[in-house]
């Protein structure tokens, strides 16, 4: 099945669905950087945009290959990579980019997880 804006690929088995630009943010950023961690969330259903649009992302990298990097050389680093998403369909990058070092001083030794709701989404978030 070809990947299509109507027919996106699924992340996981039980997660959400990823469209085709997510995909191509994805392989890009892992391979062209060494990443502990990495996440890719579309957040254009929180913007005034059609339903399935991907125009606003926010990245997170955790690598050591960023330990040596000033704040403003990681940005420009992510941005010369993704240039060609960034003159299309992508509107908005949130960036976050750690060092390992700066990732456990920061959130300690595992990535974070998304605060649960109760299985069934009925408990409010703190």
């Amino acid at each position: 099945m070809s990947t299509t804006p109507e027919h996106p690929t699924p992340s996981s088995a039980s997660g959400p669905l990823k469209g085709p630009v997510q995909n191509i943010v994805e392989t890009k950023l892992a391979e062209h950087f060494d990443l502990q961690h990495l996440q890719v969330e579309n957040e254009s259903s929180n913007h005034n945009v059609p339903a399935g649009s991907e125009s606003h992302f926010k990245l997170v990298l955790v690598g050591e290959c960023f330990a040596s990097m000033s704040r403003v050389a990681r940005h420009q680093s992510v941005h010369e990579l993704l240039a060609a998403e960034l003159a299309g369909p992508i509107h908005a990058l949130a960036i976050h980019i750690f060092s390992p070092e700066q990732w456990r001083e920061r959130f300690g030794d595992a990535p974070l997880s998304p605060p649960c709701l109760g299985g069934d989404g009925s408990l409010e978030s703190a």
